[in-house]
């Protein structure tokens, strides 16, 4: 199996290669590309509708929320480390740029709300940084929405892989967080739960910034 970046395997499913994530002491577990590709669903629009004014789309892959966003009237950018993803969000008429979170963000310290959608809470293998991190990005009084893992999730922080026909990525750091753990996480991170939502499947929450 051919070794390739993570940027590179990601674009691959993207434009429409079957795959899997890859965690050890788990099933892989497919990547559900066609769904990111299609316009947003019913639970996409209500994730939508806990979104306040302009929203910084974390993770933006190919761009669906941060579309969404856009047609319900709102300032709206996603950023992506993948060019791929990149290109695709702007392919829709929505802003997006090739930017990791833990880089400069355009905007920064003004954005009222940060999008933490399709479990991209992952992103950096530690919830509570990622968090942190976000808290920065907003303006006073902003808030994160974040979709989490439902009840008796614990939280995992570890090492992920992608397989695709026959190549993997390196590993890269990946975390997944549950509803039960959310709250102390949140805390660690100045910001407090304000509500927790029933997306279908999905669970979704909205934090908002502790004095």
């Amino acid at each position: 199996m051919t070794d390739q970046s993570f940027s590179e395997v990601f674009a691959s499913a993207l434009h429409g290669s079957p795959t899997v994530v890859v965690r050890r002491g788990e099933d892989p577990v497919a990547l559900p590309v066609d769904r990111w590709r299609r316009a947003a669903d019913d639970h996409d629009q209500r994730l939508v509708e806990l979104c306040v004014g302009p929203t910084i789309d974390i993770g933006c892959g190919p761009g669906r929320m941060t579309e969404a966003l856009m047609l319900a009237g709102h300032v709206t950018l996603g950023i992506d480390i993948v060019d791929a993803a990149v290109a695709l969000t702007r392919h829709r008429g929505a802003s997006a740029v090739r930017r990791d979170v833990f880089d400069r963000v355009p905007g920064e310290g003004r954005w009222c709300t940060a999008l933490l959608a399709d479990g991209n809470i992952g992103i950096g293998g530690d919830p509570g940084v990622l968090l942190r991190r976000v808290r920065q990005l907003l303006a006073p009084g902003g808030t994160v929405v974040v979709e989490v893992a439902g009840p008796g999730v614990a939280l995992d922080r570890g090492w992920a892989a992608l397989e695709a026909a026959g190549r993997r990525s390196r590993p890269f750091r990946w975390a997944t967080l549950g509803v039960d753990d959310l709250a102390t996480t949140a805390a660690g991170a100045g910001l407090a739960v304000r509500d927790v939502h029933r997306l279908g499947e999905r669970h979704a929450a909205v934090l908002c910034q502790v004095a």
